[in-house]
């Protein structure tokens, strides 16, 4: 399920247990808007929840968690970042990725 969130959101997650995946995307990113649509189709078919921050919205959170580039997915898994991966990818890769991280 994709969720639009901000910092709160996320520190709540990442506090707890369970596996998340996290898109940081500014609306203005073209790369940002083709991952979306990406993530939009595979959403329904992936296990994990979505969070989409906005980083023009949640600039100390992009800024702590050193978000230089957009988009930039975080895989997260019981408040632990366990893989980070940036700019525009295919579903493939992203259904990769998953299978190769998130397992």
């Amino acid at each position: 399920m994709l969720i639009h969130a901000d910092a709160n959101a996320f520190n709540k997650l990442l506090e707890g247990k369970g596996t998340f995946i996290v898109d940081f995307f500014a609306t203005w990113c073209g790369p940002c808007k083709m991952l979306g649509a990406v993530l939009e189709k595979v959403a329904p078919e992936n296990p994990y929840d979505i969070l989409k921050i906005d980083i023009d919205e949640n600039v100390k959170l992009a800024e702590e968690y050193e978000v230089m580039v957009v988009p930039t997915l975080l895989f997260v898994k019981d408040g632990e970042i366990i893989h980070r991966e940036s700019g525009f990818f295919s579903k493939e890769k992203f259904r990769a990725l998953v299978q190769a991280h998130m397992q």
